[in-house]
């Protein structure tokens, strides 16, 4: 090889090093299933959606804490074939924009506002799983007008925390903790989501895992911890009676994440589902065996079964 080409085959080199090192959370995880759509809120926050289906109903998806959109792939490949649906990823997560949002359940709400004024949705029907269903519950709170159904996977919000637990969990909920996981102790806290983890969820590890290379990583870490604050701070549980919606509610029974396993240790998952939708007028509540608080890929054929016959009453 002669001086010249070295000289290029190094540079080349180092325009890859380089190119590598600016690399973002929506370049490192896998290619989403649908294709992605983009959508300016306003100068500093994308959002990232996935958007397929035609019915009378618009079905949003809000995910929840730490994850993204493709935590409703399973249900969503089955109902968008009667149904809109619209998958999304919040700000902070998966392939929307990162920066220092509040985080609060009211702003999250918001968010999901701005996207069914901006899409021009008719008659949306919010679906949340964990703290995307605290989201959904704030949204429907903030604007009962707009919803008349209302459908809840796995709710935060429905246990409920003195100020000292709410002070303990805020502490523990720290980024260097976040971003300094290692891969075992990533994969075991994603174990914890499921009563037996499916293999089709390797890719969400596999995911998570390659995100500590993206130049904002550490944004996606704090969009975490404000999380976890938004939901602390912005408590649901004393007004789910004012819930408008025909709504439907559900928990897997063997729910390993709610309630809290350290901070109420006497309680169980049914005591929690059941003390949340006895506040709820018009509510259906499903309790699904043998499944954890991941509940869309630990039991896909019963959350779907579930969540089509309450679609069709």
């Amino acid at each position: 090889m002669n001086t010249y080409n070295l000289i290029l085959a190094l540079f080349c080199c180092l325009i890859g090093v380089v190119a590598s090192a600016q690399q973002t959370v929506a370049d490192v995880i896998a290619p989403y299933a649908y294709k992605t759509n983009y959508l300016n809120l306003n100068d500093s926050t994308r959002l990232a959606y996935i958007d397929e289906g035609k019915g009378e109903r618009t079905l949003i998806m809000i995910h929840g804490l730490a994850t993204y959109l493709p935590s409703f792939y399973p249900v969503f490949d089955d109902l968008k074939k009667e149904n809109r649906c619209i998958a999304v990823d919040l700000p902070g997560y998966g392939r929307s924009s990162k920066r220092e949002y509040p985080a609060t359940m009211s702003y999250y709400a918001a968010v999901i506002e701005q996207l069914i004024e901006k899409l021009e949705v008719t008659n949306p029907v919010l679906v949340g799983h964990s703290m995307g269903a605290q989201v959904a519950v704030t949204a429907v709170l903030e604007n009962p007008k707009r919803y008349r159904e209302l459908i809840l996977l796995a709710p935060a919000g429905f246990e409920t925390f003195t100020t000292e637990q709410a002070a303990w969990l805020k502490a523990i909920t720290r980024l260097d903790v976040i971003c300094d996981a290692t891969d075992e102790q990533i994969r075991s806290n994603w174990a914890l989501n499921f009563y037996r983890m499916p293999q089709q969820v390797a890719f969400m590890i596999t995911d998570r895992i390659a995100m500590r290379t993206a130049t904002d990583f550490r944004s996606y870490g704090q969009a975490i911890v404000s999380s976890v604050s938004g939901m602390l701070d912005q408590p649901v549980y004393d007004r789910l009676g004012e819930l408008p919606t025909r709504t439907l509610v559900v928990y897997g029974a063997d729910d390993a994440l709610i309630p809290n396993k350290y901070l109420n240790p006497a309680l169980t998952t049914a005591a929690v589902a059941e003390a949340g939708t006895e506040k709820i007028a018009d509510v259906r509540l499903e309790m699904i065996p043998q499944c954890g608080h991941f509940i869309t890929y630990d039991q896909p054929e019963a959350i779907n079964k579930i969540l089509n016959s309450f679609l069709k009453e």
